[in-house]
């Protein structure tokens, strides 16, 4: 597995582990807790699935700067409590610092989960420029 050069402080629990990190892919995986209940019967928010697919994008291009500026997805199968879920993210286009990721989020081999995210890596880390503007 190559070093994880981003994201470093996030913690494991909310957005997964990272099980794969190589050249233009991550693979992050996530067992879904009574935490992310959104309801009684035990529904999981969507925004935990979308966080975890976005954390594999950001590893899927791996640099210290890396931020999200888009994302299109598609929520295709509720997820609940007790799921194991795996993420699975490719890097696409390039255009300089901005990149795009495919990410697909299954349980077992069942899709739940698709996004296109737009990325994009600038030189410097994102809240040093907005300190100084």
């Amino acid at each position: 597995m190559a070093k994880q050069n981003t994201h470093h402080e996030i913690h494991p629990r909310l957005v997964g582990v990272p099980i794969r990190i190589a050249k233009g892919i991550a693979v992050v995986t996530l067992v879904a807790t009574a935490d992310m209940a959104a309801d009684a019967k035990g529904l999981v928010h969507g925004g935990f699935v979308f966080g975890m697919a976005d954390y594999a994008a950001m590893l899927a291009i791996n640099h210290p700067n890396v931020v999200l500026g888009a994302a299109e997805v598609r929520f295709l199968k509720p997820v609940v409590v007790g799921d194991a879920l795996a993420a699975t993210a490719k890097r696409g286009e390039d255009a300089g610092k901005k990149q795009m990721v495919e990410v697909e989020v299954k349980r077992g081999d069942e899709l739940v989960f698709t996004g296109t995210f737009t990325c994009f890596s600038p030189d410097g880390h994102v809240l040093d420029r907005q300190q100084s503007a």
